[in-house]
């Protein structure tokens, strides 16, 4: 049985405010601090990548503050399509939450584009480099990194948005005993993305989040980066896409029927 469409209330209207502004804040700091680790020479994070990693995982945790009492911070699509499948939010929203999501990834690259463009226009030009020619592209969007095909990066977004989903599902489950309290699950969060990206991020720089790549993208495709953003080389456009979709799917699976809620105590079967 279809559900119905949600109502345009002023309650859902908010929900959907609070997911562009959760993604909005998690784009605006991400990449500016991807902006520092790659226009300035030498960089601030040069032998830091851990500085890179953290700040990111905090304007997540960041944004969960700002946001969770309102719509809850999906702020990603593969979050908000594994709670639809595993968590019981409504499906009717899943689409209009992505939507939001893109847009508030697409602000956020605005801003750090309004901030930056001086730095990179200057980085491009000493460098050699065009837009065109995906000059500074590493700011806004995720691209394969040293010896990665882009079947394989599909792989490895499917296994690190597993784990970042299989994180937030064990951390928000209110039956886990050792799950953090007093509110700080919005910083484990945010250290659980760190730590994704400590580990593994050099892989193709951890998307794990359709609307953090595909909205700085889009933003990017309109402002003089064109091809270099859609298709983009190999034509990875995609690859941040669908990987996580398909690993939000796993991970929820992994924590909601495999080994998670299983072995729990009886009530939260």
């Amino acid at each position: 049985m279809l559900e119905k469409a949600p109502t345009m209330s002023r309650q859902y209207i908010g929900e959907l405010i609070s997911e562009a502004i959760a993604v909005f804040i998690i784009i605006a700091f991400g990449d500016s601090v991807a902006a520092m680790y790659t226009l300035y020479s030498p960089s601030p994070y040069q032998g830091a990548y851990w500085g890179v990693c953290i700040a990111w995982g905090l304007a997540v945790t960041i944004a969960i503050y700002a946001t969770g009492s309102v719509s809850g911070t999906h702020a990603n699509p593969a979050v908000t399509l594994a709670l639809a499948m595993y968590r019981k939010f409504a499906w009717a929203k899943v689409i209009p939450y992505c939507i939001a999501q893109v847009v508030g990834a697409v602000l956020g690259a605005s801003l750090v584009y309004m901030l930056y463009s001086p730095v990179i226009n200057h980085f491009n030009e000493v460098s050699h480099l065009t837009r065109a020619a995906g000059g500074a592209a590493g700011v806004f969007f995720t691209h394969p990194g040293l010896a990665i095909t882009p079947m394989h990066a599909f792989g490895d977004q499917i296994v690190l948005t597993a784990f970042l989903i299989f994180g937030i599902f064990a951390i928000t489950e209110s039956y886990n005993e050792m799950a953090p309290g007093a509110n700080s699950g919005a910083l484990m969060i945010g250290l659980l993305v760190a730590l994704i990206g400590a580990s593994m991020g050099y892989l193709e720089a951890w998307a794990i989040n359709p609307a953090r790549d595909f909205g700085p993208r889009l933003f990017c495709f309109v402002t003089g980066w064109g091809s270099s953003a859609f298709p983009s080389p190999g034509n990875y456009w995609w690859v941040p896409i669908a990987g996580p979709l398909l690993g939000g799917v796993v991970g929820g699976a992994a924590t909601s029927t495999w080994c998670g809620r299983t072995f729990l105590p009886t009530s939260a079967r």
